[in-house]
């Protein structure tokens, strides 16, 4: 709980510290037809008046080097008055022309293509000297000076970037932290993530913007950018030389390339000589080459574990018969291209944990060791992530399963905790341990690390099948963490499936490939993309009409945000052998019946549970329109407001009063409407990850506006009850109730009604049912049907007695008795007395 009580506060520091991070306005240019081209006007809702002086700095990236067009336009009192700022490219140089609109060029500077683009985004600024008649062009470290420009002593500029009147040639630009600076500074984030208002630093509403394109949207959510498969073993690697990802399988190159999209495949002039299995991998940019590897054969030395491929003749050159003396499953591994030395640590094999640091160097041809370490003890571990920094010759290692001896007999844990090697004095210092409270999950290979104050890593829970990956942000110093992002759906169920992180700093944005596979053989690729630096869900909240939202109760709602989704995790993985909602819908699609039992309809409502859909019964469930677990940004105020607006949704809604009343009972009604606010804007965003529900407000009423596209159990229960279909529906209806107890996820006083409206209805049904069942000798759906009634009413004889005649018919004799010793332990707790009757007499 320490460790909890930490997180939180340091999600509150950053929370109230990254307010006022800025993410930016992107256009939509020549790509895009003229009336859905962006068009951002800085002052539309009320033009100030500048005497003497003012300026306008803001950043910029370009996006294509075949976008040119004007950036903006700043407008006087009359057309002699018009100025705007046009580029287009010229070699390995950026021209920014400054025009006087329709008279002449005042400033033509070309800025270097090369230096100007590097880092993603480029600092611009124009200064208008009014009283000096000059105008001053400065763009990243270049600057010239306009002198005797006729300007007005007095000005009042209309400032409209992109498509301005008939000025239509919008390049394919972002802009970000725009300031215009006069006798009053006027500071816009541009941290926006919906709509057209655009408002400064504190709030207040300034601008207007037709078509935008918020990029704070590409920095929480993960986009697909591709993929490819393979029917054969594969392996990745990335080229930041060339800003291409690859995937290889022993015959071929696929390629995509991450700054223009496009996709390509090549055969290989010969095929790979290594027999892929592992498929490890790294790239060199100094020569050009592919290096593929395995590490263990069970052939000897007579197979090549290590080859090169050249990509621009696509040739393999074999480069080493070295092995090593066991396979290494889910090593990390770094490569240090200064010294040309590829190095990996850990791994499992032949039921064995590694610690050990191993070197491929090409001069030498094989793998050596790295020697001797001093310092602290570095546990034998697998699926641990490493990232190198040059700058303190050190390799940083996190996280992991293992154990102190190596032996996997022995067991394994999970571990959470960070050690730095310092390479040159040959030392391993442990930075820190917060295994204490933590989620089983464990990191990909690779860690992004850019200085010595932060990482930042993708974990998840590889124990489960269908799972998700999720950006993590740690601090070095004290391994304080952020979730970061929403999630990207893997299946993990084989060993061979892998994740990899990636960082491109000319579009400052993450990629991660996702190789799955379901046969160890077979496998499906995938590419996603973030804008860099991504943002937490707080923080995207928080932008989606909450900038009025006072800072104060913004910082309480991603407190409860953070601590109702570290205690779900935390509870999601204690429950997951029996709540892990992805094996219960696989379980559900095995068990459908057989066509002619059930309707065509019903067979898809069935099958339309993996997505677009809500759990209630059981462990709360949420799975947006792609598939993705979202359940974690449910926190439980934003359940209980779910619950009773959905509750009231059949009828006129819940006015937002009772909705107040309810949620708030003790609060002042100033401060209740600022929660509510906040709650109903969270609970907006969220819903709009799903399709066919939508949250609307009329006549003083919140409700919701349902479709059939959007899947809810128990609105699907409660369709079949008023229908009486249950006979009809009957499969569907004991997937409903199987999952476990409606609502058991809220113990508060305030949804009873709700639960025990639902619960008079189930109760009548599962008993009829389970009676029918057992009668009919199904033992099984007498047995499930009798746990069900135990959700509505732990002692109910009933069931217990139906409950042990089936599991000893099923011969689970040991089940029937630990059902018995359950049941018996629940009277005790709910009567304060002994049960009475002994398990003899349910069975003889």
């Amino acid at each position: 709980m320490v460790h909890l009580y930490r997180y939180i506060i340091f999600i509150i520091g950053l929370c109230t510290t990254q307010l006022v991070s800025a993410y930016g306005l992107r256009f939509r240019g020549a790509a895009s037809p003229i009336d859905q081209r962006t068009s951002y006007d800085v002052f539309a809702h009320s033009y100030p008046s500048f005497r003497d002086y003012f300026d306008l700095e803001f950043n910029i990236a370009l996006y294509s080097t075949e976008s040119v067009g004007y950036v903006l336009r700043v407008k006087g009192k009359d057309e002699g008055q018009i100025f705007n700022l046009f580029f287009d490219f010229r070699g390995n140089d950026i021209l920014f022309r400054l025009n006087q609109e329709g008279k002449c060029v005042l400033i033509a500077l070309p800025v270097n293509k090369a230096g100007a683009m590097k880092s993603h985004w480029f600092r611009v600024k124009i200064a208008f000297n009014l009283k000096q008649d000059e105008i001053t062009l400065k763009i990243h470290d270049q600057e010239k000076v306009c002198k005797g420009v006729a300007l007005a002593d007095e000005f009042s500029p209309k400032i409209v970037f992109g498509k301005s009147d008939h000025i239509i040639d919008v390049p394919e630009i972002a802009i970000d932290k725009l300031v215009v600076h006069a006798d009053h500074t006027y500071t816009f984030p541009l941290d926006e993530a919906e709509g057209e208002s655009v408002c400064d630093r504190e709030g207040i509403l300034y601008g207007k913007v037709e078509n935008p394109v918020w990029l704070i949207n590409e920095a929480f959510h993960w986009k697909r950018e591709g993929g490819f498969a393979s029917a054969s073993e594969a392996g990745s690697c990335y080229n930041i030389g060339r800003n291409e990802i690859y995937y290889f399988n022993r015959d071929s190159l696929f390629v995509y390339n991450v700054e223009t999209g496009n996709i390509s495949a090549k055969a290989f002039t010969e095929r790979c000589p290594v027999k892929l299995f592992l498929a490890g991998s790294f790239f060199d940019s100094a020569s050009e080459r592919l290096y593929v590897y395995e590490v263990y054969t069970e052939n000897g030395d007579a197979e090549p574990m290590i080859a090169s491929l050249d990509l621009n003749t696509l040739g393999w050159r074999v480069e080493s018969y070295s092995r090593l003396s066991m396979q290494l499953h889910h090593h990390c591994s770094y490569y240090d291209a200064v010294r040309k030395r590829y190095t990996i640590f850990g791994g499992f094999g032949n039921m064995y944990y590694n610690n050990k640091f191993y070197i491929f160097d090409p001069e030498e041809a094989r793998w050596d060791t790295l020697g001797s370490l001093s310092g602290d003890f570095l546990c034998p571990r697998y699926f641990s992530s490493a990232g190198y920094l040059d700058s303190n010759h050190s390799v940083y290692i996190f996280g992991g399963m293992g154990n102190e001896s190596g032996d996997q007999v022995i067991g394994r844990r999970y571990f959470h905790d960070l050690y730095k090697v310092d390479l040159q004095e040959m030392h391993v210092q442990k930075l820190w341990d917060i295994s204490e409270g933590q989620p089983n999950v464990v990191p990909v290979q690779d860690m992004l690390i850019q200085n010595d104050s932060c990482f930042y890593v993708l974990r998840y829970p590889e124990s489960v099948s269908n799972s998700f990956l999720r950006l993590y942000r740690f601090l070095v110093k004290d391994g304080s963490c952020q979730i970061l992002g929403d999630s990207i759906p893997i299946y993990s169920d084989k060993i061979t499936t892998n994740a990899r992180l990636y960082y491109n700093e000319r579009l400052s944005r993450l990629f991660v490939t996702v190789q799955e596979t379901r046969d160890d053989v077979s496998s499906k690729f995938s590419v996603y993309s973030l804008l860099f630096p991504p943002v937490s869900l707080e923080k995207y909240i928080a932008n989606n009409g909450g900038g009025s939202v006072s800072r104060v109760w913004l910082v309480l709602a991603v407190a409860a945000v953070v601590g109702g989704g570290v205690w779900i995790v935390y509870k999601w993985r204690r429950n997951s052998g029996k709540g892990e909602v992805g094996k219960a819908v696989r379980q559900d699609k095995e068990q459908l019946p057989d066509a002619s039992d059930i309707t065509k309809m019903e067979r898809q409502a069935v099958d339309a549970r993996t997505a677009n859909c809500m759990y209630l019964f059981g462990d709360f469930s949420v799975f947006d329109r792609s598939g993705r677990n979202i359940s974690y940004m449910f926190s439980l105020r934003i359940k209980q407001i779910f619950c009773l607006i959905l509750r009231y949704s059949d009828a006129n809604g819940i006015s937002s009063k009772q909705l107040s009343d309810l949620i708030w009972p003790d609060k002042p009604k100033d401060k209740v409407k600022n929660s509510r606010g906040v709650a109903i804007n969270h609970l907006r965003k969220i819903l709009k990850e799903l399709d066919g529900i939508e949250l609307v407000y009329e006549k003083g009423c919140f409700r919701f506006t349902l479709s059939s596209v959007f899947y809810c159990d128990y609105l699907r229960f409660m369709a079949i009850v008023a229908e009486n279909r249950v006979e009809d529906c009957r499969q569907e209806f004991l997937h409903i109730v199987g999952r476990g107890k409606f609502v058991g996820f809220m113990d508060d006083p305030l949804f009873d009604g709700f639960k025990q409206d639902v619960e008079c209805r189930l109760e009548v049904l599962v008993l009829q049912l389970m009676k029918e069942a057992f009668e009919a000798q199904d033992y099984s759906e007498a047995m499930s049907l009798a746990e069900a009634e135990f959700n509505i009413d732990p002692v109910n004889e009933t069931a217990l007695s139906c409950c042990i005649k089936s599991l000893f018919m099923l011969k689970h004799e040991n089940a029937a008795i630990s059902t018995y010793q359950r049941f018996v332990a629940e009277y005790k707790k709910h009567t304060g007395e002994d049960y009475p009757t002994p398990f003899s007499l349910y069975w003889n």
